[in-house]
C-alpha cells in the first residue's frame, strides 16, 4: 500500500509539472493585456471584443490567455496518463481531462480519467495476439479501450458525483474566502504548506490549490500562495541584513544576497541551502513565516479581479496592494529575524570537510 502511494504521488506530480507552465503561461497571457489596458483607463477588454484597434488586440491576446488556463484540467489529466501508461495512455487522458471541464467535474474528474486512462494503457500491454495483428493494437485496440474507459467511468458512471463534488467544492471555498475569519484559516493552511518542502509535493500541492481555482474564477488562494512563496526566500535574503557579515558563511551570505532575486519571483527552492543547515529547526520557521505572510495578506483584505501574476510582479496585479506588499513583508521579517536565531549559518562545506582530521582516519590492513 506504502508503494502505490508513492506511485500515486510521483504520477501526480508528473502531472502538476506539465500544468505549471500552462498556469503561468496562461496567466501572464490574460493579465498583461488587462493591466496595459488599465494603465489607460480600459478595466473592461471585452467591450471592445469586436471593436477594431489597439484594445481590441490586447482583447485577442488576453483571450488566447484564458485559453491556456482553460487547458489546465486537459494538460494535467493527459500527462498523469503519460507517467503511468506512456504514450498510448496520452490520448484519453487529454479527452478525459476536456471531458471533466465539460460536465463540471473539474480538477477531480481530471485526475480520476487521467488515472482511469494510464492504468488501462498499461493493462493493454498485457494483450497478446498474432503476428498480423500486432499493428492493431496500438492503432486501434488501445485507443477504443482507453478512450472507453474513460467515457464509460468519468462521462457517465461518475459525471453525477465528480460534478456535484467539484461544484460543492468550489461553492466552500468561495464562501470560505468571502469570510475573511475563514479566508485566514485557508491562507493559514495554505502559507504553512508553502513552508513544508520548499519546492517538493506539499509546496507544490498547495500552490495547485492556489491556481487550480484561477479556472472557477477564485483568486484569493493563488494571492495567498504566492505571497508565502516570496516571502520565505525573501526571509533568508534579509537575515544577511539584519544580521552581522560573520554570522554568515561565505556561500550562505552569497546564497542570501541570491534569493533577494529568486523570492522577487516567486521561487522558494532558494531557501534550501539554509533549511539544509538545520532542517529540523527551519522547518517550523519556515512554516510559521509563510503563514504568518499569507495571513496578514488575507487579513488585511487582499483581492484580486484578475488572475494574478506570481512573485513581486503580482503587486501590480492586486487590486489591494498594500495588503500583497505587508504579507510578503510580515513573513520574510519573521524569518529574517527568527532563523539565524535558532540555526547556524557560519559552517561552510569546507569547515564540515576539515573537522574530519588525518588522525580520525583509521586504515586497518590485515
Amino acid at each position: 500500500m506504502k508503494k502505490l502511494l508513492s506511485d500515486w504521488k510521483g504520477y501526480l506530480m508528473s502531472g502538476i509539472s506539465y500544468m505549471i507552465p500552462t498556469v503561468i503561461g496562461g496567466a501572464m497571457i490574460v493579465g498583461i493585456p488587462q493591466l496595459i489596458g488599465m494603465i489607460f483607463g480600459v478595466n473592461d477588454l471585452t467591450k471592445y471584443k469586436s471593436a477594431q484597434g489597439f484594445f481590441h488586440i490586447l482583447y485577442q491576446i488576453n483571450q488566447v490567455g484564458w485559453i491556456g488556463i482553460g487547458l489546465v484540467n486537459l494538460v494535467i489529466a493527459g500527462y498523469v496518463a503519460y507517467a503511468i501508461g506512456d504514450k498510448p495512455a496520452l490520448g484519453a487522458g487529454f479527452i478525459g481531462g476536456q471531458l471533466a471541464s465539460t460536465i463540471n467535474a473539474g480538477f477531480l474528474g481530471a485526475l480520476v480519467a487521467g488515472f482511469v486512462a494510464g492504468y488501462v494503457a498499461r493493462y493493454c500491454r498485457k494483450i497478446k495476439v498474432g503476428e498480423a495483428w500486432k499493428s492493431a493494437v496500438p492503432l486501434l485496440i488501445v485507443p477504443l479501450l482507453t478512450t472507453g474507459a474513460v467515457a464509460l467511468v468519468v462521462g457517465v458512471i461518475l459525471s453525477g458525483p465528480l460534478s456535484w463534488l467539484n461544484t460543492t467544492l468550489v461553492a466552500w471555498v468561495k464562501a470560505m474566502i468571502n469570510n475573511h475569519t475563514n479566508g485566514a484559516i485557508v491562507a493559514l493552511v495554505l502559507g504553512a504548506m508553502i513552508g513544508t518542502d520548499l519546492g517538493g509535493p506539499i509546496n507544490k500541492a498547495a500552490w495547485m490549490v492556489g491556481n487550480i481555482l484561477f479556472i472557477e474564477g477564485i483568486y484569493g488562494p493563488a494571492l495567498m500562495t504566492n505571497i508565502a512563496i516570496c516571502c520565505i526566500p525573501l526571509g533568508y535574503a534579509l537575515a544577511t541584513f539584519i544580521y552581522p557579515r560573520k554570522r554568515f558563511s561565505d556561500e550562505m551570505f552569497m546564497a542570501g544576497r541570491n534569493n533577494l532575486i529568486m523570492g522577487s519571483f516567486g521561487i522558494t527552492e532558494g531557501a534550501i541551502p539554509f533549511f539544509l543547515t538545520s532542517p529540523l529547526k527551519l522547518l517550523p520557521v519556515n512554516m510559521i513565516g509563510g503563514a504568518l505572510g499569507a495571513v496578514t495578506g488575507e487579513l488585511l483584505g487582499m483581492q484580486s479581479h484578475i488572475p494574478p501574476l506570481g512573485g513581486l510582479p503580482g503587486i501590480i496585479t492586486a487590486d489591494n496592494k498594500l495588503a500583497y506588499i505587508a504579507g510578503i513583508a510580515a513573513g520574510a521579517l519573521f524569518i529574517g529575524l527568527v532563523a539565524p536565531l535558532v540555526a547556524n549559518f557560519n559552517v561552510s562545506s569546507d569547515e564540515e570537510e576539515s573537522d574530519i582530521s588525518e588522525d580520525d582516519i583509521k586504515i586497518d590492513i590485515e
